[in-house]
């Protein structure tokens, strides 16, 4: 069994460090974090959730899921994904979103309930004309319908 707990941005950020398949560094303009929890107390999962990065979204109605990470413990993701969007509507937010790369299978989004928004393509890199960003790589948005 798991239970959601909440978490300060401190702790789920080194939980990221250690456990984030892509990043290990935490964006700003956090929000508010989660935690999920098994029947041991022990911390299995984390979830960041803040501003949105792309400024198109930050419309003060619309929070970005910046970070989730687990210890690979079944069903742990999908819980942390359910319930982000729930504490985020309760604060009154109406939309949700966050990203994937476009080689993952987004599994654990679909059991949330979560659904394919948009499908970006790499972005070009800042400090040059023609450079591929660090991290420039297809990725896929999904929001709660």
């Amino acid at each position: 069994m798991l239970w959601i707990v909440p978490v300060s941005f401190r702790d789920a950020a080194a939980y990221v460090a250690i456990w984030h398949r892509h990043h290990s560094r935490s964006p700003r303009g956090h929000k508010f974090s989660l935690g999920v929890v098994n029947a041991e107390n022990y911390v299995v999962g984390v979830a960041i959730v803040g501003r949105p990065i792309a400024r198109g979204l930050d419309d003060a109605r619309t929070l970005e899921v910046t970070r989730l990470a687990t210890d690979g413990t079944h069903n742990a993701c999908s819980k942390l994904y359910g319930a982000t969007w729930r504490a985020a509507r309760a604060l009154g937010y109406e939309r949700l979103v966050t990203y994937t790369h476009t080689d993952e299978s987004g599994a654990s989004l679909r059991a949330a309930g979560w659904r394919p928004a948009a499908v970006l393509p790499p972005r070009e890199g800042w400090n040059r004309p023609g450079a591929v960003a660090a991290g420039g790589i297809a990725r896929t948005r999904w929001e709660v319908p």
